[in-house]
């Protein structure tokens, strides 16, 4: 038959693939109602979107060398990363795999056998001889395996792949600023706990001088037992805080040293008392910090491809097709193998349509929908829960603002109280409880003061975050 001629299998086989573009469903993202502008008054700085640009290195805007080094060592040894990076990498071997399904796979077979024949076998025919046969066989053989992609199950295969890797990519995009953020956090709340020891240190200093003061008025007789017993338990108090402060930075530096790869017992961080910087965060509009933050851009891309595995789900109701041609040479002899009349050749072409399977085929494209309807509902809370952090960081930075200025007031009008009750004591004309109750209030206004500055770069951070990384140094 001429039917097999090359020129005939190019036809048939084009003709195939054009069969082959049989779309799954079209992906489409969405809608999700995302505001114009964010609530919170300014001031806050609109930055302009540019993804090309260089989210990190972030922190950098605090301008702060040890955080820096920190940073840069979390990224280099965080087990969270080698991971993510590791999932990354087995997403794209999954979508090499799935890319070669639309190539035909080759197949190079070779075999020499030696064989003798029984003389006892049953004839092929009445008049052929009962002989025995010792010969060779030497093969050589290429074959082509290809599966005409008729429904559209290994496109749809390969969206859902690259997909997948795209969900990767973003997945490890999202775990590097999640580390930085969480480093910078703990850093932070460990420095503000390094300047609410030194507040409290400082205040110990100033309750000991008093001590020793109204101990000496005591011994001359012009200050009472009583007196000296409430400024003792005064000291003594703020003693115990200088404890429980020691107790929660030990948590922050050994959740900062896992953070940067580094086993707790082998890592410290010397106490430094710092002046935060408080950088501004440019914030871009609703619609662009959505195109920045990986999560959801994670978010996004699992709805591509598990809208993708409802094409492969639904290939499944159509007829498999695979073409498999072979060619090859076949000869007794070693020396005759590669002549004309060694050749040998084979053209198949095979299908395979379910006709029952007990509903096994809906049930996996039952399964495919719901899980893409599940992915629908986890972007758009994606996207809710950015557009809420956003506007947490906003709201929170410019009331810690005002909180801040407040509690610098604060620690001057404690301070001025403190003063006035010492010298009223002094004078003879105040009690001690008065210079007590003083003591009590500058304290708690300088932690206050340091606990607000504190979280002003936590909020920072947080903001950072919320808008998907930093716009470069500003």
């Amino acid at each position: 038959m001429r039917f097999f001629e090359p020129k005939r299998l190019i036809i048939v086989a084009a003709v195939t693939q054009l069969w082959a573009c049989t779309p799954g469903p079209e992906y489409l993202k969405p809608d999700v109602a995302v505001p114009a502008h964010w609530s919170t008054e300014a001031p806050w700085h609109q930055g302009k979107p540019d993804d090309a640009a260089l989210k990190g290195p972030w922190w950098e805007l605090f301008g702060d060398a040890d955080l820096n080094a920190l940073e840069q060592q979390a990224m280099a040894h965080s087990p969270n990363l080698e991971l993510a990076a590791a999932k990354l990498e087995q997403a794209k071997a999954t979508a090499t795999v799935a890319s070669a399904g639309l190539y035909p796979s080759l197949d190079l077979t070779g075999g020499a056998a030696r064989s003798k024949t029984s003389k006892n076998r049953p004839l092929a025919s009445p008049t052929a001889q009962h002989i025995s046969m010792t010969q060779n066989d030497f093969t050589l053989g290429l074959g082509v395996n290809y599966e005409a992609d008729i429904a559209g199950r290994v496109s749809s295969s390969v969206k859902a792949a690259q997909a997948s890797t795209e969900q990767a990519q973003a997945d490890l995009e999202n775990a590097k600023l999640l580390l930085a953020a969480e480093l910078a956090s703990d850093y932070f709340s460990l420095r503000e706990l390094d300047a609410e020891v030194a507040v409290v240190k400082e205040s110990i200093n100033l309750q000991r001088k008093a001590l020793e003061f109204v101990s000496a008025r005591h011994d001359l007789g012009a200050a009472s037992g009583l007196d000296v017993a409430q400024q003792q338990a005064q000291l003594d108090a703020t003693l115990t805080q200088i404890d429980a402060l020691q107790q929660q930075r030990a948590r922050f530096e050994h959740a900062i040293a896992t953070l940067t790869g580094t086993p707790a017992p082998s890592f410290s961080l010397p106490e430094k008392v710092l002046t935060p910087k408080q950088p501004e965060i440019p914030v871009a509009l609703p619609s662009d910090v959505l195109q920045r933050r990986p999560d959801v851009a994670s978010s996004e891309r699992a709805m591509a491809a598990a809208n993708a595995q409802i094409g492969v789900a639904k290939a499944a109701f159509y007829p498999s097709v695979m073409l498999s041609p072979k060619i090859g040479l076949e000869s007794a002899t070693l020396g005759s193998l590669f002549s004309a009349s060694s050749l040998l050749w084979s053209f198949g072409v095979s299908a395979v349509q379910t006709i029952f399977d007990a509903g096994r085929n809906q049930g996996n494209l039952d399964y495919s929908q719901a899980g893409y309807q599940a992915t629908v509902a986890s972007y758009k809370q994606a996207v809710l829960t950015a557009m809420q952090e956003v506007e947490d960081g906003l709201s929170g930075s410019a009331i810690l603002s005002r909180a801040a200025n407040n509690a610098q007031n604060a620690v001057a009008s404690s301070q001025r109280v403190l003063d006035l009750a010492t010298a009223r004591y002094e004078g003879g004309i105040g009690t001690h409880l008065d210079v007590i109750a003083a003591q009590q209030g500058l304290l708690a206004s300088q932690r206050q003061s340091v606990q607000i500055a504190g979280q002003q770069s936590q909020v920072a951070v947080y903001l950072v975050k919320a808008v998907g990384g930093g716009w470069g140094k500003q």
